[in-house]
């Protein structure tokens, strides 16, 4: 089988398990949203008080542990980090930070265009132009470093953090917050999500497909190999949304579920979490598979997009499908004002360095 069959055939199997998750109670367009699904988690731990978006998804708890689980059964598993963790965190924040203001992560982008949502096509344009810039810095030399290896404790903390927010699921304790209504309401039974999760985690982790990669490799270098992963998720999302959840599929910009009509930032939120996945050197769900797999730096990249997801929903920085708020129109031009000048010193320092080198060098 050649590669592009088979990475078609990887992203085919998560678009048809988000068009099953949606079919049995996710909300509509979001059988998968790692944002949306990060936000969900931050309510429920009581890190913002949306009573509307609460619940621990079991679905990130199986991209953890399926991507754990198969990393240790193929080698993959290693503690490693190290590589400008804070800056790390902040990309993360900033991320979730575009991602709420369009309502959706990139993947989600994808699942609302394959049930017919053609407001993310606003969001699909402002991604692209977020990779493109985010490519500039990457041929001035932008990087954050290398990760060294770490004590292998720090690659089980991830793992073991989704462990204990199953538990937590589990269990119900009362310091853990549920929605009674709204999208948070809205969910697949926990051991389906669970299992398909870990399926998606599994595959994710094999496949190493990216939404930012397949663009940024197709950009950069004119490679498609991961972009056909892509393309498999929407063409199989699509169809299994026409056969499975025909009644909600609507083609148009009006009425979407958890979505709104205001381009411009529809645009200028994804153009914020498209600089942010190219600098960070991965989408959510790629920096979510990463941690799974004993990644510190996409940890702290989980971290920074649960508190960023808090954040935005404790200072109303979120939008909703009335539309974007002022402080969310705010936030998003500060995120990538913040963002720029990030990549911009790190690009300045790494020249310097190269200079002052070549200077000895030469000296």
């Amino acid at each position: 089988m050649n590669d592009r069959r088979k990475m078609f055939i990887y992203g085919g199997i998560i678009g048809l398990i988000a068009a099953i998750l949606m079919k049995y109670g996710n909300p509509g367009n979001m059988g998968i949203c790692v944002a949306c699904f990060y936000r969900d988690i931050a309510g429920a731990l009581g890190l913002h008080r949306a009573p509307i978006v609460q619940y621990i998804r079991p679905e990130i708890i199986g991209f953890i542990l399926g991507a754990f689980i198969i990393a240790v059964a193929k080698g993959d598993f290693k503690s490693r980090g190290g590589s400008s963790p804070l800056i790390r965190f902040f990309l993360g924040f900033f991320l979730v930070i575009g991602a709420l203001v369009f309502l959706g992560c990139p993947l989600r982008m994808i699942l609302r265009l394959a049930n017919g949502d053609l407001n993310a096509l606003t969001g699909l344009l402002g991604y692209l132009i977020g990779i493109f810039i985010g490519i500039q810095f990457l041929k001035k030399g932008y990087t954050l470093g290398s990760a060294g290896n770490q004590p292998k404790i720090s690659g089980f903390i991830m793992p073991v953090v989704a462990i204990a927010l199953l538990i937590f699921l589990i269990i119900k304790p009362d310091f853990i917050f549920f929605s009674e209504e709204g999208p948070g309401s809205m969910t697949a039974p926990v051991l389906l999500a669970l299992i398909l999760g870990m399926v998606v985690g599994a595959i994710l982790q094999r496949s190493r497909i990216c939404t930012a990669g397949a663009f940024r490799d197709m950009m950069l270098i004119r490679d498609s190999h991961f972009l056909w992963g892509i393309i498999g998720i929407f063409v199989v999302n699509l169809i299994a949304n026409l056969v499975l959840n025909f009644e909600s599929f609507n083609l148009g910009f009006v009425d979407q579920p958890v979505a709104h009509a205001d381009h411009i930032w529809n645009i200028l939120g994804m153009i914020l979490t498209g600089i942010c996945s190219v600098l960070l050197g991965g989408c959510p769900v790629r920096q979510t598979i990463l941690a799974g797999e004993g990644d510190a730096d996409a940890g702290i990249t989980v971290l920074g997009i649960i508190i960023g997801a808090a954040f935005a929903h404790n200072f109303g920085l979120a939008s909703s499908p009335k539309g974007v708020t002022s402080n969310g129109k705010i936030a998003v031009i500060i995120g990538i004002v913040v963002v720029l000048v990030i990549a911009i010193s790190v690009v300045k320092e790494r020249n310097c360095k190269l200079q002052k080198k070549e200077s000895e060098i030469h000296g």
